[in-house]
C-alpha cells in the first residue's frame, strides 16, 4: 500500500516558489498515525523563524482515531528540523522584502520518515494569478484534444 502525500494546491496559486527545503519535524506518535489515515489540512498553514529554529505554525493533523485521552492537540506548532547553515539562509532571505516561508508538501521518504518540504516564496499579485489560471485551462484544453 502506498503511503499518502499531500500536497499544498494553494500555496503555488498564491505564491511564486524561489527556492524549496526538505525537513523533518518532530512528531508525536499519533500525529505520524492520523497522517498515515490521509488526513491533513494546510489551510493557512504557513512557517516563521523563531529562537533560531523555523516552526511549522497552523498545520491540522486532526486526533488519531484510535487515540486515547493522550491524543495531541491538532493545531500545535512544530518544530522542523534543518541544518543551521540552512535556518541561516532562510533567515537572511525572508529579511528581504515580500518573502516568507509556505509548506508545500508533506510525504514519507524512502525509510519511511515523514518530511515537510517548505518553500521560500514570494506573493502573487492578482494579474499573476489570473495568468496562472489561464495558463493551466491552456494545458487542460491541449491534454483533453490529445484524447480525443
Amino acid at each position: 500500500m502506498p503511503l499518502p502525500e499531500f500536497h499544498n494546491r494553494q500555496a503555488f496559486y498564491q505564491y511564486f516558489i524561489d527556492d524549496r527545503y526538505v525537513a523533518g519535524m518532530i512528531l508525536e506518535g499519533t500525529e505520524v498515525k492520523s497522517v498515515r489515515e490521509g488526513r491533513i489540512s494546510f489551510n493557512d498553514s504557513y512557517c516563521l523563524e523563531q529562537d533560531g529554529a523555523i516552526w511549522v505554525k497552523s498545520l491540522h493533523i486532526p486526533p488519531y482515531s484510535h487515540g486515547t485521552v493522550n491524543n495531541h492537540d491538532p493545531l500545535r506548532d512544530r518544530k522542523l528540523l534543518l541544518q543551521k547553515r540552512e535556518i541561516q539562509r532562510l533567515r537572511d532571505r525572508m529579511k528581504e522584502k515580500g518573502y516568507t516561508l509556505v509548506p508545500l508538501r508533506l510525504f514519507f521518504n524512502e525509510r519511511n520518515i515523514l518530511k515537510l518540504e517548505i518553500g521560500l516564496a514570494r506573493g502573487k499579485k492578482l494579474y499573476d494569478k489570473r495568468e496562472t489560471i489561464k495558463r493551466r485551462e491552456e494545458d487542460r484544453a491541449l491534454r483533453n484534444d490529445g484524447h480525443r
